[in-house]
Protein backbone atom coordinates (compact mmCIF):
# COMPACT_ATOMS: atom_id res chain seq x y z
CA UNK A 1 0.00 0.00 0.00
CA UNK A 2 2.85 2.39 0.79
CA UNK A 3 4.84 1.86 -2.44
CA UNK A 4 2.19 3.23 -4.87
CA UNK A 5 1.56 6.21 -2.60
CA UNK A 6 5.26 7.05 -2.53
CA UNK A 7 5.23 6.84 -6.33
CA UNK A 8 2.24 9.17 -6.44
CA UNK A 9 4.10 11.67 -4.26
CA UNK A 10 7.45 11.60 -6.06
CA UNK A 11 6.28 11.40 -9.67
CA UNK A 12 3.61 14.06 -9.14
CA UNK A 13 6.30 16.66 -8.52
CA UNK A 14 7.98 16.13 -11.93
CA UNK A 15 4.81 16.23 -14.03
CA UNK A 16 4.89 20.03 -14.61
CA UNK A 17 8.45 19.70 -15.95
CA UNK A 18 7.38 16.92 -18.33
CA UNK A 19 4.20 18.78 -19.39
CA UNK A 20 6.28 21.84 -20.32
CA UNK A 21 8.34 19.76 -22.73
CA UNK A 22 5.75 17.43 -24.23
CA UNK A 23 2.21 18.07 -25.43
CA UNK A 24 -0.20 17.23 -22.57
CA UNK A 25 -2.19 14.89 -24.82
CA UNK A 26 0.96 12.88 -25.54
CA UNK A 27 1.87 12.75 -21.87
CA UNK A 28 -1.54 11.22 -21.08
CA UNK A 29 -1.01 8.61 -23.80
CA UNK A 30 2.44 7.82 -22.41
CA UNK A 31 1.00 7.43 -18.91
CA UNK A 32 -1.64 4.98 -20.17
CA UNK A 33 1.04 2.94 -21.92
CA UNK A 34 3.11 2.85 -18.72
CA UNK A 35 0.02 1.70 -16.80
CA UNK A 36 -0.58 -1.17 -19.21
CA UNK A 37 3.06 -2.26 -19.09
CA UNK A 38 3.14 -2.09 -15.31
CA UNK A 39 -0.01 -4.17 -14.95
CA UNK A 40 1.32 -6.72 -17.47
CA UNK A 41 4.64 -7.02 -15.61
CA UNK A 42 2.83 -8.16 -12.46
CA UNK A 43 1.32 -11.13 -14.31
CA UNK A 44 4.62 -13.00 -14.07
CA UNK A 45 4.25 -13.40 -10.32
CA UNK A 46 7.99 -13.03 -9.67
CA UNK A 47 8.81 -10.63 -6.85
CA UNK A 48 11.12 -8.33 -8.81
CA UNK A 49 8.61 -8.04 -11.65
CA UNK A 50 5.82 -7.44 -9.14
CA UNK A 51 7.70 -4.54 -7.56
CA UNK A 52 8.73 -3.11 -10.95
CA UNK A 53 5.18 -3.34 -12.20
CA UNK A 54 3.88 -1.61 -9.07
CA UNK A 55 6.40 1.20 -9.56
CA UNK A 56 5.26 1.63 -13.16
CA UNK A 57 1.61 1.68 -12.08
CA UNK A 58 2.41 4.32 -9.48
CA UNK A 59 4.21 6.46 -12.04
CA UNK A 60 1.40 6.25 -14.60
CA UNK A 61 -1.32 7.00 -12.07
CA UNK A 62 0.67 9.92 -10.64
CA UNK A 63 0.99 11.51 -14.08
CA UNK A 64 -2.74 11.20 -14.72
CA UNK A 65 -3.63 12.38 -11.21
CA UNK A 66 -1.85 15.66 -11.87
CA UNK A 67 -2.66 16.18 -15.55
CA UNK A 68 -6.37 15.39 -15.71
CA UNK A 69 -7.54 18.20 -13.37
CA UNK A 70 -5.32 20.69 -15.21
CA UNK A 71 -6.54 19.45 -18.61
CA UNK A 72 -10.11 19.95 -17.43
CA UNK A 73 -9.12 23.50 -16.53
CA UNK A 74 -7.49 24.05 -19.94
CA UNK A 75 -10.08 22.39 -22.17
CA UNK A 76 -13.24 23.45 -20.31
CA UNK A 77 -12.43 26.54 -18.24
CA UNK A 78 -16.08 27.54 -17.89
CA UNK A 79 -17.21 24.12 -16.65
CA UNK A 80 -14.14 22.99 -14.76
CA UNK A 81 -15.91 22.43 -11.43
CA UNK A 82 -18.80 20.33 -12.73
CA UNK A 83 -16.51 18.25 -14.94
CA UNK A 84 -14.16 17.72 -12.02
CA UNK A 85 -17.14 16.24 -10.20
CA UNK A 86 -17.81 13.86 -13.11
CA UNK A 87 -14.10 12.97 -13.22
CA UNK A 88 -14.04 12.22 -9.49
CA UNK A 89 -17.22 10.14 -9.79
CA UNK A 90 -15.73 8.02 -12.59
CA UNK A 91 -12.47 7.73 -10.65
CA UNK A 92 -14.26 6.51 -7.53
CA UNK A 93 -16.61 4.18 -9.40
CA UNK A 94 -13.73 2.65 -11.35
CA UNK A 95 -11.77 2.00 -8.19
CA UNK A 96 -14.83 0.49 -6.49
CA UNK A 97 -15.53 -1.76 -9.50
CA UNK A 98 -11.98 -3.09 -9.54
CA UNK A 99 -11.96 -3.67 -5.79
CA UNK A 100 -15.23 -5.59 -5.70
CA UNK A 101 -14.83 -7.57 -8.93
CA UNK A 102 -11.30 -8.89 -8.44
CA UNK A 103 -12.16 -11.77 -6.06
CA UNK A 104 -15.30 -12.92 -7.97
CA UNK A 105 -13.30 -12.98 -11.23
CA UNK A 106 -10.53 -14.96 -9.55
CA UNK A 107 -12.99 -17.44 -8.06
CA UNK A 108 -15.02 -17.80 -11.27
CA UNK A 109 -11.95 -18.92 -13.23
CA UNK A 110 -10.01 -20.34 -10.26
CA UNK A 111 -7.00 -18.31 -11.38
CA UNK A 112 -5.61 -15.09 -9.87
CA UNK A 113 -4.20 -14.11 -13.28
CA UNK A 114 -7.67 -13.37 -14.67
CA UNK A 115 -8.38 -10.06 -12.87
CA UNK A 116 -4.74 -9.07 -13.40
CA UNK A 117 -5.15 -9.61 -17.15
CA UNK A 118 -8.27 -7.42 -17.13
CA UNK A 119 -6.37 -4.63 -15.35
CA UNK A 120 -3.58 -4.91 -17.94
CA UNK A 121 -6.05 -4.66 -20.84
CA UNK A 122 -8.09 -1.72 -19.53
CA UNK A 123 -5.29 0.91 -19.84
CA UNK A 124 -4.66 -0.23 -23.42
CA UNK A 125 -8.36 0.19 -24.22
CA UNK A 126 -8.21 3.64 -22.64
CA UNK A 127 -5.14 4.42 -24.77
CA UNK A 128 -6.98 3.43 -27.95
CA UNK A 129 -9.91 5.65 -26.95
CA UNK A 130 -7.47 8.50 -26.27
CA UNK A 131 -5.54 8.26 -29.57
CA UNK A 132 -7.93 10.56 -31.50
CA UNK A 133 -7.15 13.25 -28.92
CA UNK A 134 -3.58 13.34 -30.20
CA UNK A 135 -4.89 14.97 -33.38
CA UNK A 136 -6.64 17.71 -31.46
CA UNK A 137 -4.78 20.98 -31.91
CA UNK A 138 -5.10 21.94 -28.31
CA UNK A 139 -3.63 25.28 -27.41
CA UNK A 140 -4.21 26.39 -23.84
CA UNK A 141 -5.35 29.93 -23.35
CA UNK A 142 -2.49 32.40 -23.40
CA UNK A 143 -0.70 32.18 -20.06
CA UNK A 144 -1.46 35.01 -17.72
CA UNK A 145 1.24 37.13 -16.21
CA UNK A 146 1.02 35.21 -12.94
CA UNK A 147 3.86 32.90 -12.04
CA UNK A 148 3.38 29.14 -12.21
CA UNK A 149 5.62 28.79 -9.16
CA UNK A 150 3.18 28.06 -6.35
CA UNK A 151 5.57 26.91 -3.63
CA UNK A 152 5.83 30.40 -2.10
CA UNK A 153 2.08 31.00 -1.98
CA UNK A 154 0.46 30.54 1.47
CA UNK A 155 -2.86 29.55 -0.05
CA UNK A 156 -1.16 26.89 -2.16
CA UNK A 157 0.20 25.39 1.06
CA UNK A 158 -3.32 25.60 2.45
CA UNK A 159 -4.60 23.48 -0.44
CA UNK A 160 -1.67 21.05 -0.21
CA UNK A 161 -2.31 20.59 3.52
CA UNK A 162 -6.04 20.09 2.95
CA UNK A 163 -5.29 17.52 0.23
CA UNK A 164 -2.77 15.73 2.43
CA UNK A 165 -4.97 15.55 5.50
CA UNK A 166 -7.99 14.29 3.57
CA UNK A 167 -5.74 11.65 1.93
CA UNK A 168 -4.56 10.55 5.38
CA UNK A 169 -8.14 10.09 6.56
CA UNK A 170 -9.14 8.08 3.49
CA UNK A 171 -6.20 5.70 3.45
CA UNK A 172 -6.26 5.17 7.21
CA UNK A 173 -9.96 4.35 7.11
CA UNK A 174 -9.63 2.15 4.03
CA UNK A 175 -6.84 0.25 5.77
CA UNK A 176 -8.20 -0.09 9.32
CA UNK A 177 -12.01 0.01 9.12
CA UNK A 178 -12.27 -3.80 8.77
CA UNK A 179 -10.09 -4.32 11.83
CA UNK A 180 -12.05 -1.75 13.85
CA UNK A 181 -15.32 -3.52 13.12
CA UNK A 182 -13.89 -7.00 13.71
CA UNK A 183 -12.50 -5.87 17.08
CA UNK A 184 -16.00 -4.61 17.87
CA UNK A 185 -17.45 -8.07 17.20
CA UNK A 186 -18.42 -8.20 13.51
CA UNK A 187 -17.38 -11.10 11.30
CA UNK A 188 -14.81 -10.54 8.58
CA UNK A 189 -17.56 -10.67 5.94
CA UNK A 190 -19.64 -8.06 7.77
CA UNK A 191 -16.58 -5.87 8.28
CA UNK A 192 -15.86 -6.15 4.55
CA UNK A 193 -19.41 -5.06 3.79
CA UNK A 194 -18.96 -1.96 5.95
CA UNK A 195 -15.78 -1.09 4.06
CA UNK A 196 -17.61 -1.59 0.76
CA UNK A 197 -20.36 0.80 1.84
CA UNK A 198 -17.69 3.30 2.91
CA UNK A 199 -16.25 3.29 -0.60
CA UNK A 200 -19.49 3.30 -2.58
CA UNK A 201 -21.40 5.89 -0.55
CA UNK A 202 -18.89 8.56 -1.48
CA UNK A 203 -19.75 8.48 -5.19
CA UNK A 204 -22.79 10.86 -5.08
CA UNK A 205 -20.90 13.27 -2.82
CA UNK A 206 -17.94 13.22 -5.21
CA UNK A 207 -20.21 14.27 -8.09
CA UNK A 208 -22.28 16.91 -6.33
CA UNK A 209 -19.70 18.70 -4.19
CA UNK A 210 -17.80 20.49 -7.01
CA UNK A 211 -21.06 21.51 -8.67
CA UNK A 212 -22.28 23.10 -5.45
CA UNK A 213 -18.86 24.63 -4.76
CA UNK A 214 -18.84 26.40 -8.13
CA UNK A 215 -22.09 28.22 -7.31
CA UNK A 216 -20.88 29.64 -3.99
CA UNK A 217 -18.82 32.81 -3.50
CA UNK A 218 -16.62 30.89 -1.05
CA UNK A 219 -16.35 27.19 -0.24
CA UNK A 220 -15.89 27.60 3.51
CA UNK A 221 -19.41 26.43 4.31
CA UNK A 222 -18.67 23.18 2.45
CA UNK A 223 -15.46 22.70 4.45
CA UNK A 224 -17.46 23.18 7.67
CA UNK A 225 -20.19 20.72 6.62
CA UNK A 226 -17.66 18.12 5.46
CA UNK A 227 -15.84 18.41 8.77
CA UNK A 228 -19.04 17.98 10.80
CA UNK A 229 -20.08 14.89 8.80
CA UNK A 230 -16.62 13.39 9.21
CA UNK A 231 -16.59 14.02 12.95
CA UNK A 232 -19.99 12.32 13.34
CA UNK A 233 -18.64 9.27 11.52
CA UNK A 234 -15.39 9.06 13.49
CA UNK A 235 -17.01 9.55 16.89
CA UNK A 236 -19.67 7.02 15.89
CA UNK A 237 -17.33 4.16 15.05
CA UNK A 238 -15.23 5.08 18.09
CA UNK A 239 -18.00 5.14 20.70
CA UNK A 240 -20.74 2.91 19.22
CA UNK A 241 -19.26 0.94 16.30
CA UNK A 242 -21.96 -1.74 16.17
CA UNK A 243 -25.19 0.04 17.00
CA UNK A 244 -25.11 2.73 14.31
CA UNK A 245 -22.52 1.28 11.96
CA UNK A 246 -24.45 1.94 8.76
CA UNK A 247 -24.92 5.59 9.65
CA UNK A 248 -21.28 6.04 10.71
CA UNK A 249 -19.95 4.44 7.54
CA UNK A 250 -22.32 6.50 5.40
CA UNK A 251 -21.03 9.67 7.08
CA UNK A 252 -17.40 8.66 6.57
CA UNK A 253 -18.00 7.74 2.92
CA UNK A 254 -19.79 11.02 2.26
CA UNK A 255 -16.97 12.91 3.97
CA UNK A 256 -14.32 11.08 1.93
CA UNK A 257 -15.97 11.56 -1.46
CA UNK A 258 -16.76 15.22 -0.79
CA UNK A 259 -13.26 15.99 0.55
CA UNK A 260 -11.44 14.51 -2.45
CA UNK A 261 -13.68 16.13 -5.05
CA UNK A 262 -13.52 19.50 -3.28
CA UNK A 263 -9.71 19.35 -3.19
CA UNK A 264 -9.57 18.58 -6.92
CA UNK A 265 -12.17 21.24 -7.73
CA UNK A 266 -10.22 23.86 -5.80
CA UNK A 267 -7.20 23.18 -8.01
CA UNK A 268 -9.20 24.33 -11.03
CA UNK A 269 -11.21 27.04 -9.30
CA UNK A 270 -8.28 28.76 -7.60
CA UNK A 271 -5.81 28.77 -10.52
CA UNK A 272 -5.63 31.38 -13.27
CA UNK A 273 -4.73 29.09 -16.19
CA UNK A 274 -3.73 25.55 -17.11
CA UNK A 275 -0.04 26.15 -16.42
CA UNK A 276 -0.70 27.28 -12.87
CA UNK A 277 -3.30 24.53 -12.39
CA UNK A 278 -0.70 21.90 -13.33
CA UNK A 279 1.81 23.31 -10.85
CA UNK A 280 -0.82 23.55 -8.11
CA UNK A 281 -2.05 20.03 -8.80
CA UNK A 282 1.50 18.65 -8.65
CA UNK A 283 2.25 20.40 -5.37
CA UNK A 284 -1.02 19.47 -3.67
CA UNK A 285 -0.96 15.82 -4.74
CA UNK A 286 2.78 15.38 -4.21
CA UNK A 287 2.58 16.56 -0.61
CA UNK A 288 -0.81 14.92 -0.08
CA UNK A 289 0.25 11.43 -1.08
CA UNK A 290 3.56 11.72 0.77
CA UNK A 291 1.64 12.34 3.99
CA UNK A 292 -0.85 9.59 3.18
CA UNK A 293 1.92 7.04 2.53
CA UNK A 294 3.08 6.99 6.16
CA UNK A 295 -0.21 7.52 8.00
CA UNK A 296 -1.71 3.99 7.97
CA UNK A 297 1.48 2.51 9.43
CA UNK A 298 1.65 5.20 12.13
CA UNK A 299 -1.97 4.62 13.11
CA UNK A 300 -1.26 0.89 13.20
CA UNK A 301 1.72 1.53 15.46
CA UNK A 302 -0.45 3.52 17.86
CA UNK A 303 -2.93 0.64 17.96
CA UNK A 304 -0.16 -1.89 18.59
CA UNK A 305 1.22 0.26 21.39
CA UNK A 306 -2.11 0.77 23.16
CA UNK A 307 -3.92 -2.41 22.03
CA UNK A 308 -7.04 -0.27 21.72
CA UNK A 309 -8.51 2.22 19.26
CA UNK A 310 -8.81 5.16 21.66
CA UNK A 311 -5.56 6.92 20.75
CA UNK A 312 -5.81 6.23 16.98
CA UNK A 313 -9.38 7.57 16.87
CA UNK A 314 -8.45 10.64 18.89
CA UNK A 315 -5.64 11.23 16.41
CA UNK A 316 -8.10 11.07 13.51
CA UNK A 317 -10.35 13.60 15.24
CA UNK A 318 -7.42 16.01 15.68
CA UNK A 319 -6.32 15.52 12.06
CA UNK A 320 -9.86 16.16 10.80
CA UNK A 321 -10.06 19.44 12.70
CA UNK A 322 -6.60 20.30 11.34
CA UNK A 323 -7.90 19.60 7.82
CA UNK A 324 -10.70 22.13 8.29
CA UNK A 325 -8.24 24.74 9.57
CA UNK A 326 -5.87 24.04 6.68
CA UNK A 327 -8.63 24.33 4.09
CA UNK A 328 -10.07 27.58 5.43
CA UNK A 329 -7.70 30.01 3.59
CA UNK A 330 -7.89 28.36 0.15
CA UNK A 331 -11.67 27.95 0.36
CA UNK A 332 -12.19 31.70 0.62
CA UNK A 333 -12.89 33.89 -2.41
CA UNK A 334 -10.24 34.73 -5.00
CA UNK A 335 -7.43 32.84 -6.67
CA UNK A 336 -4.51 31.06 -5.07
CA UNK A 337 -2.23 34.10 -5.26
CA UNK A 338 -4.82 36.48 -3.81
CA UNK A 339 -5.07 36.96 -0.06
CA UNK A 340 -8.71 36.70 1.01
Amino acid sequence: MTLPLLCFASFSLVVPWVANRLAPMKVVALALLILGMGAAARLFGEYGMMVSGTLALGAGIAILNVLIPSLVKGLFPENASSLTGVYTLVLTAGAAFSFYSAIPMRDAFNDWHVPMIVWAILPIIALLVWLPMLRVKFKPAAPTSVSSSVWRLPRAWSLASFMGLQSIQFYVLATWLPRIFMDAGLSDAEAGLMTAIFTMIGIPAALLTPMIAAKLPTQRSIVAIITLIGLIGIFGIWLAPIEGRYLWVACLGTYGGASLSLALALIAMKSHDMRQATALSAMAQGIGYLLASIAPSLIGALYDWQQAWTLPMLTLVILLIAQAIAGWPISGSGKVDEAR
